[in-house]
């Protein structure tokens, strides 16, 4: 019901519902339809479920359809926004550097995610096969890595920058390197014995044999695609902040206040629906600003400019 491509998008091909009612305000008729993007990472399908009721939700509070785009990976989501062609996505902090580099004022960071205790990060884990000789990360040296994504935070960015601080190039240090097309796809990567490791992000709050309160593990948990008892975390990071929902900063005022009066009060109005779209259990959303990822921002920069 929701699904669009990102082709259907740049093209504006996509088949848009209109009524009389969204011709009543100027924005709601030029808007057509609120396009969300989904980053990569998870199956295309379990995406699409989680997220249903949330675009059920967003097209009553806002009065238009709504689409929303599952990108195959996470540079999909960013050229979306980046060309104007969504309106909204929830991204990982260096997605959101990414596109601040090459453009500033295209989006704005508005909301992020808190977790259960209130704090405000997450971790990266390396994780290997419980049946694996790899029990620390001095054991990965001349093993193969498989990290996420070229533009995730906990999958890429994140691990490779603090490995580089510990004094580990991992070009030189790990056998080999390479990526599996997300952070689930990694994982599997790894129970599929196609690689000796792979970095994926944890909240790091809740069981381990829940797969934590939040994160790719746990959604892989409730999933059916992993039971923890295989797995075993080898390393992990230091505290990430948590990725934003941005708008685009041209998106009209009032769309913007009431996504944001919806989006603040979701989880106590809508807690099944939230949940679901959250892939487990956190606080809720906060308020945060750009300047919460300027550290992010520096880290990417440096590492695009180390390349």
């Amino acid at each position: 019901m929701f699904k669009t491509t990102l082709a259907a998008l740049v093209l504006g091909a996509t088949a848009l519902t209109s009524t009389a009612a969204f011709a009543q305000d100027d924005w709601r008729a030029q808007m057509g339809s609120f396009n969300i993007g989904i980053l990569g990472g998870e199956n295309e399908a379990d995406r699409l479920r989680r997220n249903e009721c949330y675009g059920e939700l967003i097209s009553e509070v806002l009065g238009v359809p709504v689409q929303l785009f599952p990108a195959a990976d996470y540079a999909g989501v960013m050229q979306g926004l980046l060309a104007g062609q969504l309106h909204m996505a929830g991204l990982g902090a260096a997605s959101y550097a990414g596109i601040y580099l090459q453009d500033p004022d295209a989006v704005e960071p508005v909301l992020t995610r808190a977790q259960l205790d209130g704090t405000l990060g997450y971790y990266a884990v390396m994780v290997v096969r419980s049946d694996s000789d790899i029990q620390s990360l001095e054991d990965m040296q001349g093993r193969s890595l498989a990290y996420a994504d070229p533009n995730s935070t906990s999958g890429y960015l994140v691990p490779r920058g603090q490995l580089a601080l510990q004094g580990i190039n991992d070009e030189e240090y790990f056998g080999t390197t390479g990526f599996g097309g997300g952070h689930e796809q990694a994982v599997v990567a790894v129970l599929n014995e196609q690689y000796d490791a792979a970095v994926t992000w944890i909240s790091g709050q809740g069981d381990f044999s829940d797969g934590f309160s939040r994160g790719n593990l746990r959604r892989m948990v409730d999933n059916g695609l992993l039971d923890m008892n295989d797995i075993r975390i080898v390393w992990t990071s230091d505290i990430i902040p948590n990725g934003p929902t941005v708008f685009r900063q041209d998106l009209p005022e009032e769309a913007r206040a009431l996504m944001m009066e919806f989006l603040l009060s979701m989880q106590a109005e809508h807690p099944e629906c939230y949940a679901l779209a959250a892939g487990g259990d956190d606080g809720g959303f906060v308020e945060i600003d750009h300047a919460f990822y300027e550290s992010t921002i520096a880290l990417r920069e440096v590492m695009t400019e180390a390349r």
